[in-house]
């Protein structure tokens, strides 16, 4: 019988390589189009081309490009009459649709106006995320004078109402990880910048049940939180208080304290935590 010669197919060695590099350069472009629409969102009047392309260090038309597509999933829009680029309506929808998912916004709102309508001053709504604390949400009080944060903004936790309410109910060995990461930077005379004192002053916290931030991140503002609680009794958030200090003098600490408290403790209960 002749014998057959069987002829292997060379083999492709590149093929594998370029099915890999084309799904990296899909992760690299997703990862640079996030990073595009994240300055966007730190931009509240909108951000020119060149501006964001520096800003994520990219070159102009693959920025374009990038911006291009996200426009076409509306997630930015462009204006043309001023040339910059500002968020668009389906980052809205998708920030929303996370919102519902958390349902705090919801549940605290009512507690909310009610605690600006008995305090008078403006009263937000904070999370943690990655050792900050992030707005969620706040009304407005209809004084002329008045503090305002927009969602989305971040502040740190050493410093703020929001923060050091949260810290107070957060484990030692958590409150030592974030200050290890993110440090206890000075931005006023009156910010605490050292991990004693701080527990110190969380010590204080924990037994009066609210926080004060005695201009420790704005000068001339007084600020006033307390934690909020879920159903397994972990703080998940911190509703506040805040107001210029010609306003929330030593004598309204207190007072306003305690409205503060009773609107964390409601949040809590209609967040399914049980109350002591």
């Amino acid at each position: 019988m002749p014998q057959r010669t069987v002829r292997k197919r060379a083999a492709q060695p590149g093929r594998n390589a370029v099915a890999s590099r084309g799904n990296g350069d899909q992760v690299q472009s997703l990862i640079r189009a996030l990073g595009l629409l994240n300055r966007i969102a730190e931009a509240p009047d909108g951000a020119s081309l060149t501006d964001l392309a520096q800003q994520v260090g990219l070159p102009t038309s693959t920025a374009h490009r990038l911006l291009t597509t996200l426009e076409q999933e509306r997630y930015v829009r462009f204006n043309h009459e001023q040339r910059l680029w500002t968020v668009g309506v389906q980052a809205f929808v998708t920030g929303c649709t996370f919102t519902k998912t958390r349902s705090l916004v919801a549940v605290a709102r009512p507690h909310m106006r009610h605690l600006m309508e008995e305090g008078g001053e403006t009263v937000n709504l904070a999370i943690v995320d990655e050792g900050q604390a992030v707005y969620l949400a706040q009304i407005e009080c209809s004084q002329m004078m008045r503090v305002f944060a927009r969602p989305g903004t971040r502040v740190p936790l050493h410093c703020s109402g929001v923060g050091k309410a949260i810290l107070s109910a957060t484990s030692d060995k958590s409150l030592s990880r974030i200050l290890h990461q993110h440090g206890m930077p000075r931005l006023t005379v009156k910010t605490i910048t050292a991990p004693l004192p701080l527990r110190e002053e969380l010590e204080r916290v924990r037994a009066v049940g609210y926080a004060v931030d005695d201009e420790e991140h704005a000068v001339g503002l007084r600020c006033i939180a307390a934690p909020i609680f879920d159903e397994t009794g972990d703080v998940v958030a911190a509703v506040s208080a805040s107001g210029p200090m010609a306003r929330i003098v030593e004598e309204r600490i207190a007072p306003l304290g305690g409205l503060v408290l009773d609107a964390a403790r409601a949040i809590s209960a209609d967040m399914g935590a049980t109350l002591r």
